[in-house]
């Protein structure tokens, strides 16, 4: 497996193992092609792939960014045919160690409370969950919501 950071022309092969993961939230604006080229020119340096060398195929994917005070890591997902080889916890680690480098010292990230693997993974990653925060969102376009 290499990891190695993320180029816009893995765009299709990614969203196609978004889609292979359930609990993953998407839309139709910031997850399309032209929302992560948008996201990537202003995070080129926390976004990740995991390829399997040997079949030429992305297996994981991790984005990452900053405001220059938090970090966010917003998508984080492994084929489900290659999980349980850590390859989500490398791509988080190597995530957390780019952020780590330009001086961000905490991260945050939104889980879908049904999304027990999701859940249950990051807590084994030392992710805590806060109950003394409310989350909200608020919407400045109608986008629409991907299910997988």
């Amino acid at each position: 497996m290499l990891i190695r950071k993320m180029l816009i022309n893995d765009y299709e092969n990614i969203y196609e193992l978004w889609v292979s993961c359930t609990g993953l939230g998407l839309n139709n604006l910031d997850d399309s092609k032209e929302g992560i080229r948008r996201f990537l020119e202003r995070n080129p340096d926390s976004c990740f792939v995991a390829e399997d060398e040997e079949h030429g195929k992305i297996i994981g994917n991790i984005l990452a960014g900053n405001d220059g005070r938090r970090g966010y890591i917003y998508h984080t997902a492994v084929n489900p045919m290659y999980r349980k080889q850590g390859i989500a916890a490398a791509l988080v680690n190597t995530a957390l160690e780019a952020l780590r480098s330009i001086g961000i010292h905490k991260i945050a990230l939104v889980v879908f409370e049904k999304n027990e693997t999701g859940n249950e993974f990051w807590g084994k990653m030392g992710f805590i969950e806060r109950k003394d925060i409310v989350y909200r969102n608020k919407a400045l376009v109608e986008m629409e919501r991907i299910d997988t």
